[in-house]
Order: structure tokens, then C-alpha cells, then sequence
């Protein structure tokens, strides 16, 4: 996920980026947490980043699921991106933001894991039934072959 944003909305954008993908997780049932990063584990461009991190039961922690950062406008002074304030001021320097989204294979591992039963079944988290055409469980006796 990739925003342009002016320089003075570009920390709430950031906020919104990174609820978006916190809304999916919600959705999904899945026990998640937020992460600011500090600047030793940030990438060199970026001025700000949430890592979005999903518990794994199975390795007993955290692991990163999303990152959301605000790279201000590094990223537009090497690619010369800038946009013409409404009152006609100067040409100013965009601000940029990427958003991981969720890794699909370790979103599908917590599935798994956070919703595995006893007897090794697998609830579906309610927002996926609609795209499991009403199936609740995933269990061997509705698994062909």
C-alpha cells in the first residue's frame, strides 16, 4: 500500500494506514499488537514505523504480520515528486507511506494456530464463512481426498 500525502496530514495518514490494517486483524479475530519501531531497527528512509506484530501459539510469541511508515518526503526528494498548494504557493515535496498490508502466509499460520481445537479442527473466523461457503469447521470429515 503506497500514499502520497501533504507534509501536515502525513502522520495521520500514517494512523489511518495503519488502522486499516489493524481493522483486518479485528475482523479475523486474531490477538495482535502495535509496535513503534526505534530509529535502530527503522530502515534508513523512514521517519516513522509501526511494525504490526500477530501472536503465533505455536512459537509462543509475537512475529511481525505488517509494517506501516512514513518515509516524509525522502522518498519524493529522490523521485522529484511535489504537488501545487490549492493557494498558489510553491511547488512543495510530496510525503510518502507504505503500508505492508498482511503477509498472507503468516496471516493464514495464525488462522491455524489461534483457531486449532482439541481434536486438531480449525474454526473459521467469522468474517472468512461468507468465502467458505458456510463452512464453520475445517475438520477431516469434510475434507475429500
Amino acid at each position: 500500500l503506497v500514499k502520497f500525502s501533504k507534509p501536515e496530514t502525513s502522520y495521520d495518514e500514517l494512523e489511518g494506514l495503519t488502522r486499516d490494517a489493524e481493522k483486518i486483524l479485528q475482523r479475523l479475530g486474531l490477538p495482535y499488537r502495535v509496535v513503534v519501531l526505534c530509529t535502530g531497527d527503522m530502515g534508513f528512509a523512514s521517519a516513522k514505523t509501526y511494525d504490526i506484530e500477530v501472536w503465533l501459539p505455536g512459537q509462543g510469541k509475537y512475529r511481525e504480520i505488517s509494517s506501516c511508515s512514513n518515509f516524509e518526503d525522502f522518498q519524493a526528494r529522490r523521485a522529484n515528486i511535489k504537488y501545487k498548494p490549492k493557494d498558489g504557493g510553491k511547488p512543495r515535496f510530496v510525503h510518502t507511506l507504505n503500508g505492508s498490508g498482511l503477509a498472507v502466509g503468516r496471516t493464514v499460520v495464525a488462522i491455524l494456530e489461534n483457531y486449532q481445537q482439541e481434536d486438531g479442527s480449525v474454526v473459521i473466523p467469522e468474517a472468512l464463512r461468507p468465502y467458505m461457503r458456510g463452512l464453520e469447521k475445517i475438520q477431516k470429515s469434510n475434507m475429500k481426498g
